[in-house]
């Protein structure tokens, strides 16, 4: 519920934004709260409050609550502004005015294994095997990504590149812009974007998908780039976006594409394999000779 908090923010009237603040914020509260109580302390209506349930898809305030609590139980962890890491130990081995390395290391760990988890539990299998399908039937794959998410990008593109099939991964929105419009049908783009409204990113997408390519989204819901993805494969996650590059959703778009990797070789089976082998041997036979010249 805290991830669809933060994935529906932007999106929705500025009353109701001021409640998903708060309940970002103070969601051990809000539980505790009526509707009544919840709409005095934000400074918004009741009828606000249910337009904010529903726009969570929620039927009511009720199951809101609910929701809300389960992430509390399941411990999901959020970075504050106030968890900073800098300066000198005092006497008792803290950080002023931030806290110890190892709390701040501590809820990181916790943090990205609880994001997997919440993204693992609501991967859909069929868009796994809908976007494997069109990556292992393409002629070609290109990877786009701006930013942290085109290290991504070149990461996921590394490891489609020994399957045999020509990939390549453009980082630069000026080269992927024109890369696309030579794309025809048969070619696919894996589309890496943490906000999924990248103008850059959109852009090419859509020239992709008018030459007949098709994409598959590394995003979150309800983004431009989701609709507009042949298959996304989706990750709504609550990153700090204003004090910290995006961490979890970068470490989940790496798992995803892995996934879509392992999916695309399972695919291409006992051809893939030899290939495999003949890499292998011909990389050993390189790193031998190299170390004998030495």
């Amino acid at each position: 519920m805290l991830a669809r908090i933060a994935a529906v923010r932007d999106q929705i009237r500025p009353s109701e934004r001021k409640l998903a603040d708060y309940a970002m914020a103070h969601p051990g509260d809000v539980i505790n709260l009526s509707m009544a109580e919840l709409a005095d302390r934000v400074g918004v209506s009741e009828p606000t409050v249910a337009r904010f349930c529903s726009a969570l898809g929620c039927r009511g305030f009720r199951e809101f609550k609910i929701k809300l609590a389960q992430d509390i139980a399941g411990g999901m962890p959020f970075l504050h502004q106030d968890l900073s890491v800098g300066g000198e130990l005092d006497a008792d081995g803290k950080v002023p005015g931030g806290v110890p390395g190892a709390v701040l290391a501590g809820k990181l760990f916790d943090r990205t294994i609880a994001t997997l988890m919440q993204v693992r539990n609501n991967l859909p299998a069929d868009a796994v095997d809908r976007a494997a399908d069109v990556l292992a039937a393409s002629r070609r794959i290109e990877f786009y990504g701006s930013g942290n998410s085109g290290t991504v990008a070149e990461d996921i593109q590394r490891k489609f590149f020994r399957l045999g099939i020509p990939t390549v991964a453009y980082t630069d929105s000026h080269i992927y812009f024109a890369s696309a419009l030579t794309l025809t049908k048969g070619d696919a783009v894996v589309a890496v974007s943490s906000t999924g409204r990248t103008r850059d990113i959109l852009d090419a997408v859509q020239n992709a998908r008018k030459a007949g390519a098709d994409v598959i989204a590394l995003t979150r819901s309800g983004t431009p780039l989701a609709e507009m993805a042949t298959v996304s494969l989706v990750a709504d996650i609550a990153d700090d976006f204003d004090i910290h590059s995006p961490m979890t959703v970068r470490i989940a778009h790496l798992v995803l594409g892995d996934i879509l990797s392992i999916a695309v070789a399972l695919r291409m089976g006992d051809t893939l394999q030899e290939r495999l082998k003949r890499h292998d041997r011909a990389v050993d036979a390189h790193v031998s000779e190299k170390a004998a010249e030495r």
